[in-house]
């Protein structure tokens, strides 16, 4: 990275050469002006207001304009001769705790390079001294034609550097706050914790700027010729009067089912649809830890299945006892005339025995 600025900081009696680098870059997408009827870009050239005439960089100055309108010629020679001991230094003025630095003097942010072999050792000795105090360093550096407040502070092995505003060009909230006095009860309280606690936190390198991409997306297709439909724009209620019970209620339901929880309210079915309701089949088995609606489910199915078959058992049955019937009229025919013919042979033979009987009684008389 490329440096911007090299001085030292002046740690006591300890300097540390050391070279100023941007922290952070603009990610965001400029447009240049252009006429509307041809297209021509639109130039911004410095004038001069006496002659009229364009000026080039290397023929214009710094001046001040003293409230009468007239100007005062500024150089840079005479700023540099200013006595100003922060002009190549980072001058460290106190170590205070991080929380004393309110947040609404955070300016531009920088990291600190170690100026050359020499610089190591001190540079380390700075670092591991704020790791070890919890602490930051107040300082006044000068950049760009002025004094200006600075906090260091370490970022993994690096030292970086917070331009701050001073404390009187922070203005105060003056008539900011809602007018009349505003009661909340703690229900609302309640349901905001409720919210910010669903909410819960966010990892920050997976943030990023959605109207940046939609911007380089709108960009691609009018470059390629492609008719850009205008998005749907999402009513968020701003600027209208609201319930806020309902807002939070509906603000915390929102967030859990974002975060796929459980018990997020049966409201939150997707597409917006009631849940099935089927009633449970009692057992006497213990539960199988599936859900009631697959059993009931697969109860039903089975039934339907069983049916059939129980139809079939009824037929094979009634069969059954049809054939069982013919059977038992059978035996019992048979047996009947078993009985009979066994009673005719007893009369045929009993009856042959008494007539040879009787003629042998005949034949002993005579």
């Amino acid at each position: 990275m490329r440096s911007i600025w090299n001085g030292a900081i002046s740690f006591g009696l300890v300097s540390i050469p050391i070279k100023l680098v941007n922290a952070t870059e603009n990610h965001s997408i400029h447009f240049r002006q252009i006429h509307l009827a041809d297209g021509g870009r639109i130039r911004h050239r410095k004038v001069c207001e006496l002659d009229e005439e364009e000026v080039q960089g290397g023929e214009i100055g710094k001046a001040y304009e003293d409230a009468d309108g007239t100007m005062i010629p500024i150089t840079d020679e005479d700023l540099a001769q200013l006595p100003l001991p922060t002009a190549k230094t980072i001058e460290i003025v106190a170590f205070v705790p991080a929380d004393q630095i309110d947040p609404l003097q955070m300016d531009a942010a920088y990291y600190l390079s170690a100026n050359g072999v020499p610089a190591a050792k001190p540079y380390t000795l700075l670092r591991e001294a704020l790791k070890r105090s919890n602490k930051v360093a107040v300082a006044k550096y000068a950049l760009r034609g002025r004094e200006r407040l600075g906090m260091l502070r370490v970022v993994d092995d690096v030292i970086a550097m917070h331009g701050l505003l001073w404390p009187d060009e922070i203005r105060a909230p003056e008539g900011v706050a809602p007018d009349g006095d505003v009661t909340v009860r703690d229900a609302e309280l309640d349901l905001a914790d409720a919210l910010m606690d669903t909410l819960g936190e966010v990892d920050m390198d997976s943030l990023h700027d959605d109207y940046r991409e939609a911007v380089e997306e709108l960009i691609a297709a009018k470059a390629s010729g492609e008719t850009v439909r205008p998005a749907e724009s999402g009513d968020t209620g701003g600027g209208k009067v609201i319930d806020l019970i309902a807002a939070l209620e509906n603000s915390v339901q929102a967030a859990k089912k974002s975060r796929g929880e459980e018990g997020a309210g049966a409201e939150d079915k997707s597409d917006g649809e009631m849940a099935d309701v089927h009633p449970i089949k009692k057992t006497s088995g213990k539960p199988t830890g599936k859900s009631s609606a697959q059993t009931t489910k697969k109860s039903t199915t089975a039934a339907k299945k069983s049916t059939p078959k129980s139809t079939g058992a009824k037929k094979s049955t009634s069969t059954t006892k049809k054939a069982t019937g013919s059977r038992s009229t059978a035996k019992k025919t048979t047996t009947k005339t078993t009985t009979k013919t066994a009673a005719k042979k007893q009369t045929s033979s009993g009856g042959t025995g008494t007539k040879k009987t009787a003629s042998s009684r005949k034949r002993a008389s005579a």
